[in-house]
């Protein structure tokens, strides 16, 4: 049975039919109708064609194989030959189908379109000819790259890959591009760097890799560049820099610099500017003629002028201001090299001068100078200490302005810490004060001044002697003298090198101690005493005043002398005597008694005029606890005794009190009980008398009554009658008084209200006679005049105009007197 089928294909629509008999796939194009045979496979339905549009593209893998002419080529079998695994791009052309074994790979898109200053980077992925680089075809192998560049529209090629899209950079003013050859090309080599220095859109080539983007370094007349050569090379401004060579780019040499690619920017040199008090040394300065440095050299650059620093030269001590000396002032100056001076004198090296004020001075590069010196003004005093440098002599000036030669100097004297701390401090070191002056100057001359009633020893180390000050006084040390510095004995009990003092206390003073003693019975007992003692010295004589510092620590040696005394009289008494008589066997064991037995009341020490005028006991107490316990139980024992017979005394006292106030209370009752005895019987007599008034004068005191109280009635009515009438003449004349009142009230109420009713009519008539006064002025006589007249006047003319001369008008009930009224004129007369 056979069976066709009838395919109608529209326009640009096509289908693959499989030939069963030859087994070859064909291709049927419409518009056309396809009637399909028994050995017909439609292999495709009726698909569209590929439509190309006008700028675009579309990539057909597997390919047939066309000949010259641009048909499809078949084998010997009728079946279209492909190129597997190949691919062709195809633009814009008629419909077209894909023949069998074709495929579209991806879709139809548009051609990409380069814009200008941008460019495709392509990469030969097999061996290409007639590839595009720039207005030539050049054949291209397997790996190459190239730039396709904008403006324009690229035709994609199946050997060639985009690698990417490459932009232009703009290089701006003042602006470089630093570019790096990727490989060799041209005439560079791979790595080489260069500058790219023209303003405006650079497109990098293939091999061409952008460093960075250079900005230019704006020079002005207070900046400059400092640039160094990493090789030698011939520079921008044509010239020859050899390598690590380094120099300055100024404006003078360009307004702007880009550095070169073998510039190393060490950075940015301000300009040095001098004014007309400044100056300026510059070490190692650079020979202009050479234009190399001149090792060790120095120049003097004065103001005013401006310059910059050269390449490996530096300043010395920066910017100098020209030394300005007052009349006070000088300028201590050393030689560096032999020159002759400005005054002719010829200076060798080391040699030492001054220069000295008013005046201003520069310095030339043969001086150095040491110090600014400035006279040092000293009072009485004051001073300072000065050294000669040549002999080493060290001697003190005082009271004068001084100034220092060229080879003199200011001498440090040193102090031990002890004596700086007590110079700080008051002689009397009871108290805690410490100067607030701060550190001593050490080249000024040390001064003390002493307090009262106290004594100072300075040793002389050159010379050899001590000298005594007593104050108060003003010391002056000089170089080769120190203080003598005194190590006393301080706290209770005393202990050695407590206190150091420069001044000795003269007294009166006192010390207290704590003295160990023990009885001839044993009994160890903690004695605390108090010495009242004094210096007796003699300010004139030459031996008391070293005898007072014989004795370094006099008060730990008084003190240890008195308690030795102490213990040996102790020792030889008992508890019981002690305790009964302690001050005065400690009195006579340190001060003695005279050839009458009696106490004295001095204890002197001849080796340093100490004298000891009393001693004050302020405590006893047991060194041992048992002693100190039965001492208190003794003490508490006799306490309560003492108490207990205290009491006993009082409470006799007050028993024979008590009897003494009964004895008295018993005798105040009986004379209460007496006196009362008598007022009973007063009493009773009273009593008897009034029973016989009270039956005797009833009668008489009823009527007294009765006329005491009719009395009493009539006076009250005679005073109720008058002060009725006393109330009716206040009514009285209370009424008067406000009708009165009224009544003048009324009258000034009256008289008030017509002055007001006056004088608003008064004003409302002068209001009127101003109103009318300003009616008439506004309006004016003669319109006043010829309104008053208008109405006759126009009567007037109406009878002249009727030919009335007169007439009148009654009501006929009143006579009328014609003869009067023809003499008034009211009838014409004879002739009118």
């Amino acid at each position: 049975m056979s069976s066709t089928q009838v395919i109608r294909l529209k326009p640009f629509y096509y289908i693959h039919v499989l030939d069963n008999n030859e087994n070859v796939t064909f291709v049927r194009s419409g518009p056309a109708t396809f009637t399909a045979l028994d050995h017909h496979t439609i292999v495709l339905k009726p698909t569209p064609m590929i439509i190309v549009p006008p700028r675009h593209y579309c990539i057909i893998s597997n390919p047939v194989v066309v000949n010259a002419d641009g048909q499809p080529e078949k084998d010997s079998h009728g079946q279209f030959k492909l190129r597997h695994g190949d691919e062709a791009v195809r633009g814009h052309q008629a419909p077209f189908p894909l023949y069998p074994g074709e495929s579209l790979y991806g879709k139809v898109s548009p051609l990409q379109v380069v814009a200008d200053n941008t460019a495709l980077k392509l990469r030969a992925i097999r061996d290409c000819p007639a590839a595009i680089v720039g207005e030539e075809k050049i054949d291209k192998k397997a790996g190459d790259e190239w730039l396709f560049k904008g403006p324009g529209t690229y035709m994609p090629r199946v050997e060639v890959q985009v690698v990417e899209i490459v932009r232009a950079t703009i290089i701006g003013p003042n602006q470089a591009l630093r570019l790096k050859a990727k490989k060799e090309f041209g005439d560079k080599k791979t790595s080489e760097e260069w500058v790219v220095r023209t303003p405006g859109a650079y497109l990098p080539n293939v091999f061409e890799e952008i460093v960075q983007t250079l900005n230019a370094v704006i020079l002005t007349d207070t900046k400059a560049l400092h640039l160094r050569a990493k090789r030698t090379f011939t520079d921008f401004y044509g010239t020859l820099r050899k390598a690590g060579e380094e120099w300055l780019v100024t404006k003078k040499t360009a307004d702007k610099h880009i550095p070169d690619v073998y510039e190393v920017v060490v950075g940015e040199v301000s300009v040095t500017t001098l004014n007309s008090r400044q100056y300026c040394v510059i070490v190692d300065p650079v020979n202009p003629k050479t234009g190399k440095p001149s090792f060790g050299g120095r120049l003097l650059r004065k103001g005013e002028a401006s310059f910059f620093l050269l390449p490996g030269e530096r300043l010395e001590k920066g910017i100098q201001s020209i030394h300005v000396l007052d009349s006070q002032e000088a300028l201590l100056l050393i030689a560096r090299e032999q020159f002759t001076d400005t005054d002719g004198t010829v200076r060798i090296p080391g040699n030492r001068w001054m220069i000295y004020g008013p005046s201003d001075y520069y310095p030339p590069v043969t001086v150095d100078i040491v110090e600014k010196r400035r006279a040092i003004p000293l009072d009485e005093n004051e001073g300072v200490y000065v050294r000669d440098i040549k002999t080493g002599k060290v001697r003190a000036v005082t009271g004068k302005v001084y100034m220092l030669s060229p080879y003199e100097e200011l001498w440090k004297k040193e102090l031990s810490p002890t004596v700086e701390e007590l110079l700080t401090r008051p002689a009397d070191q009871s108290e805690t004060y410490v100067s607030k002056a701060g550190a001593r100057d050490p080249t000024r001359v040390v001064t003390y001044r002493i307090p009262h009633n106290s004594a100072v020893q300075i040793y002389d180390y050159k010379a050899k002697k001590a000298r005594v000050h007593f104050g108060p006084d003003l010391i002056m040390l000089d170089p080769d003298e120190q203080f003598t510095v005194l190590s006393l004995s301080g706290n209770t009990p005393k202990q050695p090198k407590v206190l150091n003092v420069l001044a000795l206390l003269l007294g009166p003073r006192f010390t207290t101690d704590v003295v160990v003693v023990e009885t001839a019975d044993h009994a160890r007992l903690s004695l605390k005493l108090s010495y009242n003692w004094f210096f007796d010295v003699d300010r004139n004589s030459d031996t008391d005043g070293p005898k007072l510092f014989a004795v370094p620590d006099f008060i730990g040696d008084f003190c240890k002398a008195i308690a030795s005394r102490v213990r040996g009289s102790v020792a030889s008494q008992s508890f019981d005597t002690f305790h009964k008589h302690s001050a005065d066997l400690i009195r006579k064991a340190v001060f003695g008694v005279d050839e009458s037995g009696a106490i004295k009341n001095r204890f002197h020490f001849t080796s340093n005029n100490l004298v000891i005028t009393n001693i004050d006991i302020q405590s006893v107490e047991p060194v041992d606890s048992r002693t100190r316990d039965a001492l208190q139980k003794s003490v508490q024992l006799a306490i309560e005794i003492t108490t207990k017979s205290q009491e006993a005394a009082a409470r006799h006292e007050a028993e024979r009190r008590e009897q003494e106030a009964r004895g008295r209370l018993e005798r105040q009752k009986i004379e209460d009980e007496a006196e009362a005895e008598k007022s009973r019987r007063g009493l009773l007599t009273l009593q008897s008398q009034s029973a016989a008034v009270e039956s005797t004068g009833q009668a008489t005191a009823e009527a007294q009554a009765r006329s005491e109280a009719a009395k009493i009635e009539g006076e009250a009515a005679v005073k109720q009658a008058e002060l009725k009438a006393k109330a009716h003449a206040i009514r009285s004349s209370q009424a008067l008084a406000l009708t009165k009142l009224e009544q003048e009230a009324d009258l000034t109420y009256q008289k008030a209200l017509n002055a007001l009713e006056i004088g608003r009519a008064k004003e409302l008539s002068e209001i009127d006679g101003g109103k009318f006064q300003t009616v008439v002025d506004a309006i004016g006589t003669e319109t006043l005049a010829r309104v008053a007249t208008a109405g006759p006047e126009t009567q007037k003319k109406l009878l002249q105009a009727l030919g009335i001369k007169s007439f009148m008008i009654t009501d006929g009930n009143s006579p009328i007197n014609l003869f009067n009224n023809g003499q008034n004129g009211l009838l014409p007369t004879a002739g009118q």
